[in-house]
This record gives structure tokens, sequence and C-alpha cells, in this order.
């Protein structure tokens, strides 16, 4: 077995990953300039007014109870634009401090936190999962994908990290899977996220296992959907990933990220669980059913209130504009905020890098036609130089590495779906630059 503590191992893989990795690529062939400092919740409207028609059309056509957007440039202060309440029956308007279940927004955080642990070299890029959790030495693969679970064949490549930043694993996921993989799942409480304490029609009423170290035993009896490092398949790999940061860092997951990301980064609203004296904060989540809009997850009796079953890394935390912000500025800094060093350059610039095992088939899926690092699509809206993911309730941010822009969009409503936001909002952040661009 190799030797975890050599940071020279994981550093040689880092470099050999950064080797061919240039900044990044600019927004489509728009010249993003040094950009234009925003004073702090200035509202921004004029200048990205599509961004701002967006809003404007959501909110006041009732498809949300409100939306926030958060622009910024570098280390500049963001901007904000806020349209309507933080709920249909909250006088308070929706703003910077709100806050919102981010849900998959959470796995750049988790990759990032990999990231850290990989630059450290207690952790390697295509070490294999076995190392730290044995279980996972021996696993099997179903010969037709969703298929019987019984018919099963023996998997000829191990699970690396690697695979699982990027969705290669072979892992399932009960909102991906059909069939008796999906209900061997949620019959092992392979459940890594909450959605409201109510009991409504469509909603799974399964319950996640109890702890990060269960979900790992219980995942490695599983069979996998497809062979490690052949396809892109949306997965529970950030879930296991908060597992082995745990066994790599002799650290409780929410516990490293808070340490090593939240503190140094100053997000002070970002949780798995949020505190009741911050309920007040809290937006409510919806649900659009034949143009109303119906409620999920009231504020008041938040599933969010109470403690999960474990740390979803792929899916479980809370979070501000302002708080997320923060951790997009710090990538936008290559690991740098306000002076303080969060990550290294290389590991920041490794995972916003595409990651992407090689021959990986990515057609027809979310990954289709860009790449993928740590826990984040690589050309989020068909941009190149772009890092970054959206969440199952409206959210989505994304940072472009090489002019340090940041975006993030902040709503309510399930399923993502309904709406198109998660491509409406990079496209309209581009009608926004190119008209910057014409009028100099």
């Amino acid at each position: 077995m190799r030797d975890l503590t050599d940071p020279a191992l994981s550093r040689r893989v880092l470099l050999r990953n950064s080797a061919a990795l240039a900044a990044g690529a600019a927004l489509g062939a728009v010249p993003l300039g040094a950009g234009r400092a925003f004073a702090a919740d200035a509202d921004i409207a004029g200048q990205w007014p599509n961004v701002a028609a967006m809003l404007e059309k959501y909110v006041s056509d009732r498809k949300v109870a409100g939306m926030t957007a958060a622009i910024g440039w570098g280390a500049k202060a963001p901007g904000f634009m806020m349209r309507g309440k933080e709920g249909l029956d909250d006088p308070d308007a929706v703003g910077p401090d709100s806050l919102f279940r981010i849900y998959s927004m959470t796995k750049p955080v988790t990759g990032m936190a990999a990231m850290i642990l990989i630059d450290e070299g207690k952790l390697g890029l295509d070490q294999p999962l076995a190392d730290l959790l044995p279980k996972f030495a021996k696993m099997q693969v179903q010969v037709t994908p969703d298929g019987s679970i019984t018919d099963l064949k023996p998997a000829t490549t191990a699970i690396t990290i690697r695979h699982l930043l990027t969705h290669t694993a072979g892992l399932g996921y009960t909102i991906v899977q059909k069939g008796p993989i999906k209900k061997a799942y949620e019959a092992a409480g392979l459940i890594p996220g909450q959605i409201s304490r109510l009991a409504l029609p469509g909603l799974d009423s399964s319950k996640p296992v109890g702890s990060l170290a269960l979900f790992a035993d219980r995942l490695a009896a599983m069979p996998l959907v497809y062979e490690p490092g052949t396809q892109w398949s949306y997965s529970v790999a950030l879930d296991l990933l908060g597992r082995v940061i745990e066994v790599a860092s002799g650290r409780p997951f929410d516990r490293f990220l808070h340490e090593r990301i939240f503190g140094p980064t100053g997000m002070t609203s970002t949780w798995f669980q949020v505190p009741a004296s911050e309920q007040h904060r809290l937006t409510g989540n919806y649900s659009p059913q034949m143009g109303l809009l119906i409620p999920l997850d009231p504020p008041r009796s938040s599933i969010y209130l109470g403690k999960p079953a474990f740390p979803f890394g792929g899916a479980g935390l809370v979070s501000s504009p302002r708080d997320y912000d923060r951790f997009l500025e710090m990538l936008a800094g290559y690991g740098k905020i306000g002076g303080k060093r969060v990550m290294s350059e290389l590991a920041v610039r490794v995972g916003t890098s595409n990651l992407l095992p090689e021959g990986t088939k990515t057609a027809g899926t979310f990954a289709d036609g860009a790449g993928f690092g740590a826990g984040g699509r690589v050309g989020l809206g068909g941009d190149a130089g772009t890092y970054g993911w959206g969440g199952a309730a409206g959210t989505v941010a994304f940072v472009n590495m090489k002019y340090g822009l940041r975006a993030s969009l902040f709503t309510q409503y399930m399923p993502s779906e309904a709406y198109p936001v998660h491509t409406e909002f990079p496209k309209a952040i581009q009608a926004d630059l190119a008209a910057q661009r014409t009028r100099g």
C-alpha cells in the first residue's frame, strides 16, 4: 500500500494533471476585461439587464416567491439583485443573507475539501478507494444497468478518488436509477438528502442511514451500475467522498468543512443544520403545480432545523448568496481570499479542470459536451473556462477561472426541471457580458 503521508506522492499526481492546464478559457468569445467594482449590497440591475429581467419575470409571474443573484469580479465585493420575498406568506424581502437549500451545490464544496487532502498528500487523485475503505475492494457490476441486481460480473477496474470526484465510479443514485437497484438503495437507507417533514405525494419516504460510516458500508454491498471509469453517471459519489474525507483527515466530515473551508473563507451562514436563531432567514421551498406554488418545506417547521441523519456531502448544505459567493471568490483567487490562503493554487487549478478519465462516455448526461472537475462541471453553461454546478431547488453558481467572474442565482422550487433556470442564468450572464463589451 502506498504511503499516504508522503506529500510528494499526491503532489506528483496534481502536477501531472496540471501540466496541460491553462488558467481557463473566456466565457465563449467574450473578452471580459478587468471587471467593475460593485458596492456591497448594491442592486446592479442596470449593469446586468438580462439577469434582472429574468428575476423580474419569475417573481412577477409568481413562478417563485423570490430570487436573488450575486455577481462579482476577482476579489472585489459582489453586487446583488433581489426580487420577491423569502416566502409567499413571509413579509421579509429576499436578500444576500437569506438562507437557501443549495442541495447539489454542496458537491463542489466537498470536491474542494478532497482537493485539500490530495494536495497535503493524505489522499491521491488516482488512489484506489479500497485503500481507505477496504469493503470496496471487490465490487460487482450489473450486467445490465438498472436491470437485475443478481445478474452481476466482477468489476475489472478499482474505484479511485478521481472516479468519486467526477461521477465515474459506477455508483447509483435514487434520483436517477430505476428498477431493482433503486429499490435496493432505498431499502438500505442509501438516501443522501432530505426534502421535507411533510408526507407529500411523490416524495420519497425512505429514511437515510444514521451515519456516514454505515452509509459507506451499505453502499459497498451494493452492485455498481457501471464499470468504474467508463460512464459519467450522476451518483452518491460525493456523499461517499464525505466518508473518505473523514478517514483520510481523522476528523468528522462536517467539522473538516468548518475548520478548513467555512471558517477560513469567512462563510458564517453555511450549515447542514440551520440554527434555531437563524430560522427567520430561511426561505420557503415550493413545488410548482398547475400554476400554484405548493409548500414543500415551510421555514418554521423545516426539516433543516433538525440534525440530519449524517452530513450529506452531495446535497446537504444550506447557504446564503453572500456566503456562497465567498466560496466562489476563494476559487477565483486560486485559493486565497482576503489575503488568507485557504487552498493551494495548484489544488484549485486541478480541481477546477477536467478530471474525467480518458474515454469516459458522457453523451446524453449532464456532462455532455463539457468536462467535469472536483464535484462540478467544467464548462457550465457551455463556457469552457467555467467551473460550477446547480442545485435541485433552483440554485446555480459558477466561476470563470481566467477572469475571476463569479455568478450565482438562488431561488427555491422543486423539481429543478420545472423551470429552465440552470440554463437561463448562464445565458443571461453571457448576453449582458456581450452588451458590456459592445458598450466598451
